[in-house]
């Protein structure tokens, strides 16, 4: 059992902190009450980003006490919204958020990961027609195995996740987030994911 803090109380982080809690591990749910963030990420071995992330890097940056030592997992795109309320433009073009947050927070150990799909897919990879894929971006390769049996417990099989090093490379899965709005328009909402077929 691991405890574990979830950042944002939307549809991201209310998905997550339900899988994780039938998973069996011990999930606390943030809003934005003052110090409610900073109390349960002082006491959390991981902490969810599932907040906008249009606001994420300020909002953390402000915990870097309290994250000290702690996983980070982000799950959040960084994105100017566009005229029809879908992600557009990237707020950090040529970088990304995780990089930004383990800038601001270099005693933190920062993954990226899952958020190349649509929510539905994070906690539930198997009701789709094909294998989707869960991409890892993080400095410390203990951190990114904690994360990695984390997502085996959201129903994740170890071949459908890949690990593409360090946190620089999440500015490539960030840059995903540009297909989905296109994608949506397309297609509907209907759940998806990226896909590495091989």
């Amino acid at each position: 059992m691991t405890s574990i803090a979830v950042l944002g109380n939307g549809r991201v982080g209310g998905n997550l902190a339900a899988a994780l809690t039938r998973a069996g591990h011990e999930v606390t749910v943030v809003d934005r009450e003052p110090g409610a963030a900073a109390a349960a990420a002082r006491t959390a071995e991981v902490v969810i980003n599932a907040t906008p992330g249009a606001g994420s890097l300020e909002r953390l940056a402000a915990l870097r006490e309290e994250l000290r030592g702690t996983i980070l997992i982000d799950v959040s795109n960084a994105t100017v919204d566009g005229p029809d309320g879908l992600p557009g433009d990237l707020i950090y073009p040529g970088s990304s958020l995780a990089e930004q947050l383990q800038d601001a927070l270099p005693e933190t150990h920062v993954v990226k990961t899952l958020n190349t799909m649509l929510f539905p897919v994070m906690t539930a990879p198997a009701t789709l027609t094909q294998p989707p894929t869960a991409f890892l971006s993080g400095d410390d390769p203990q951190a990114k195995q904690t994360v990695r049996e984390l997502l085996t417990d959201l129903g994740w099989h170890n071949e459908w996740i890949t690990d593409l090093g360090g946190i620089r490379t999440a500015r490539a899965t960030e840059a995903a987030i540009l297909f989905v709005p296109h994608v949506i328009r397309s297609s509907g909402f209907t759940p998806f994911a990226i896909s590495i077929a091989r």
